[in-house]
């Protein structure tokens, strides 16, 4: 383990259960399987549902809607666990989609939606970007069309995270004229759903975590399920969740780049090389203290934005700064840490090949880190 150098101020010991819940939930009934699921592409939907009336999946939901009203460090706590033993973004995709119908839906589509999406009944997914619109959301083409009391969509999606698995999608859509005020999100759910097709894509890493094509042909969805029940809105609702989710994204950085320092110590103390251990090389050890040295300066900052997150004083810059900055770390800390290995890094049964080749998604979704830099330049600069 890495000496506890940091502390979580924001953590009592209400969250601290509740993490050990979490964890040994988690260590219990989903580490068993993930290599089955790596193999598959994805993991089965049904595997949510006794997570999610475990109380894991939406802790922070009022509840009303089916969660226990906590507040988001819970299901910051959630995201890092699932981090921790390499389970892929699944929860945190959800989480978010989920959150774009508690700001923004109609009371009747909370009432509709959430209290499935927090007992698992429903997994959730955002249908975001297209083969021509990556990080720019305003050039969506994806059409939805008002026919009386329906909208018929059209279109592609592509890179989705559970776009498999999950059987209720916020999709990004066109409603209007070209540009950010045309844009509306339309909540679908998916299953058995005519005109509506789901394409599996293989990366070269996150091999659990499903991330599909999507394809929309004459796809009907009532008018009720146009997220607020206003066309227009949905630039401004996809932008005021992007803190969080990046916020998401960073906890999960700071928890692999921990692991990855932990393997990599129990690695080498253990690994002889020219009559020594690899922990006693001069250059192993330096390499640890900067890796351990990374680790403490990622959580720290993580800890210090997640306060802030909580208190309700997180400007967006400083989610843009955790989420580039600390994804860059992961990719840096796990190639250092895999180097450690030699050759057996880059087999794949090694966790490390594992943490390493999942680490590079981490600066292109979520918003690339170049467009993070150009958002931070732009309040820095004026």
């Amino acid at each position: 383990m890495l000496p506890q150098l940091h502390r979580h101020p924001w953590m009592d010991a209400d969250i601290e259960a509740f993490r050990d819940q979490v964890r040994r939930y988690v260590n219990a009934e989903l580490v068993p399987h993930l290599a089955t699921w790596r193999q598959q592409g994805y993991i089965p939907r049904e595997v949510w549902r006794p997570f999610g009336e475990m109380g894991f999946l939406l802790p922070e939901m009022p509840e009303a809607y089916g969660g226990s009203g906590a507040s988001l460090a819970y299901q910051l706590v959630v995201a890092d666990e699932l981090a921790r033993v390499e389970i892929p973004g699944t929860v945190a995709v959800h989480t978010i989609a989920a959150h774009y119908i508690l700001d923004y839906g109609t009371e009747e589509q909370k009432q509709r939606w959430l209290p499935k999406l927090a007992s698992g009944e429903l997994i959730a997914g955002i249908a975001m970007t297209e083969p021509g619109a990556g990080s720019d959301l305003k050039a969506v083409r994806t059409r939805a069309r008002r026919e009386g009391n329906d909208y018929v969509i059209d279109g592609s999606k592509v890179f989705i995270t559970n776009g498999y698995s999950a059987n209720l999608l916020v999709v990004v859509v066109r409603t209007g004229e070209a540009g950010a005020k045309g844009v509306s999100l339309i909540v679908l759910e998916t299953e058995n759903l005519p005109g509506f097709r789901a394409n599996i894509l293989h990366k070269i890493g996150m091999h659990a975590s499903d991330t599909c094509e999507l394809f929309f042909d004459g796809v009907r969805a009532p008018a009720a399920n146009l997220l607020g029940g206003v066309e227009g809105q949905g630039f401004a609702h996809l932008m005021s969740q992007l803190p969080f989710e990046r916020m998401l994204l960073a906890v999960a950085a700071a928890a692999v780049i921990e692991l990855a320092v932990e393997l990599t110590v129990a690695y080498t103390q253990q690994r002889q090389a020219f009559g020594q251990r690899v922990v006693d090389f001069q250059n192993t050890r330096f390499k640890l203290a900067e890796c351990a040295t990374l680790a403490h300066v990622v959580r720290t900052f993580v800890n210090d934005c997640t306060q802030r997150l909580l208190d309700g004083t997180l400007d967006v810059e400083a989610a843009y700064m955790a989420k580039w900055w600390t994804t860059e770390q992961q990719c840096k800390v796990t190639d250092e840490c895999l180097q450690l290995f030699g050759g057996y890094g880059y087999m794949a049964e090694y966790p490390i090949a594992r943490l390493y080749a999942d680490a590079r998604v981490q600066k292109i979704y979520g918003g690339t880190n170049e467009i993070m830099k150009d958002l931070i330049a732009r309040k820095v600069c004026g």
